[in-house]
């Protein structure tokens, strides 16, 4: 009988309250070759927004203090986790030892013709590629997409097809925008590795999440 009344009771809650952006959306029946995102930053942010990740709304990581443009739209991947899969598949592209998983969602940056105003908001997203990034001994890899049916980017299938210049300018923000002027960061970008990959990499993150998180329904359903 639980079980029966779960259903009717969950579309009551998605009804009454906001889902967590980490947890209660869902990728979509496509992944990964088609995502739903969640947006935390767009282009002419001068603030870094960062979810919570416990009460899933947005909140002020930092001001900017540096003249770092974010050039696309920036946000996760949703039920996505930077874990020991995540490592392991770092650990076998770069041949090094000692990778771990930064333990958050899998970072993602959208290109969009279009001008959007603000975050907090789901898209649909085709990923083309990636950034293998490490930061310290830590994977945090950086997926590209591209605004589903947008009218300049939404052609592009890999990252390959990108303008150089679109590509340089992601990797420079990315290397930077963490930078002091009297200090080198950790972060380095090993590889830029294109749409095969990248799915491989979202679906290990896919894999991580699971393992952290296979008993969350369980929890949810006991509150």
């Amino acid at each position: 009988m639980a079980n029966r009344l779960m259903d009717p009771i969950g579309r009551l809650m998605g009804l009454r309250y906001k889902s967590h952006p980490w947890h209660g959306i869902e990728l979509g029946p496509e992944s990964p070759q088609v995502i739903t995102c969640f947006v935390e930053m767009v282009t002419t942010d001068t603030v870094k927004y960062e979810v919570d990740k416990i009460s899933g709304y947005l909140r002020i990581d930092r001001p900017q203090k540096y003249s770092n443009v974010l050039p696309a739209l920036y946000g996760f991947l949703p039920q996505t986790l930077c874990g020991r899969k995540v490592a392991e598949y770092n650990m076998k592209k770069t041949e090094r030892e000692g990778i771990i998983g930064d333990g958050d969602p899998l970072d993602i940056c959208i290109l969009a013709e279009k001008n959007i105003s603000h975050g907090d908001i789901l898209v649909q997203a085709i990923p083309i590629g990636g950034f293998r990034m490490i930061d310290g001994n830590q994977a945090d890899d950086k997926i590209i997409a591209v605004l589903r049916n947008d009218a300049v980017y939404g052609e592009y299938k890999d990252v390959d097809e990108l303008p150089p210049l679109v590509v340089k300018r992601l990797k420079h923000y990315f290397l930077t925008y963490k930078d002091l002027p009297d200090e080198k960061q950790a972060s380095e970008i090993t590889h830029v590795y294109g749409v095969q990959e990248c799915h491989e990499v979202i679906e290990a993150s896919i894999e991580d999440y699971r393992q952290k998180f296979e008993n969350l329904d369980t929890l949810l359903s006991e509150v």
